[in-house]
């Protein structure tokens, strides 16, 4: 008995990397530096445990100005991509913040090429969404 389960845990681990090593190197394409299409907005993507996250790392003025209002008191650091899953058709969901409204809504992100990636975000399971084509950057935008 103790044997059987011994053999179903290795192989649910072995069957389990291959998903493991596939989330990490589809995240290769989307993390980076990326600039929203207004470019009021920089985001570096990263891992965050077994996800995909994305942090502001560079503001302009009118967009600290909208997070204020919304309740953000200092939008650099704030985490704006939560916990994105990679899904089979290289797509990833999670969760987006919109600063300037406070809230969290259900997202999915698509690369678009290695210098483009889509991020929608929706309300209201799906009736009501959003999508921006962010651009990948080198560098941060000077003000």
């Amino acid at each position: 008995m103790i044997r059987r389960m011994a053999g179903m845990a290795a192989m649910m681990a072995m069957s389990a990397a291959p998903v493991a090593a596939q989330s990490r190197t589809a995240s290769g394409v989307v993390e980076g530096l990326w600039i929203n299409p207004a470019s009021s907005v920089a985001v570096r993507t990263g891992a965050c445990n077994d996800h995909l996250c994305g942090w502001i790392v560079w503001a302009d003025r009118a967009a600290a100005a909208d997070a204020r209002s919304g309740g953000v008191a200092a939008l650099v650091g704030t985490e704006l991509l939560v916990d994105y899953a990679a899904r089979g058709d290289g797509s990833w969901t999670g969760m987006v913040f919109v600063p300037d409204m406070g809230r969290r809504f259900a997202s999915t992100l698509v690369p678009l090429g290695r210098n483009a990636i889509r991020v929608k975000g929706c309300l209201v399971g799906g009736l009501l969404c959003k999508a921006q084509v962010w651009q990948r950057i080198e560098h941060l935008p000077h003000e």
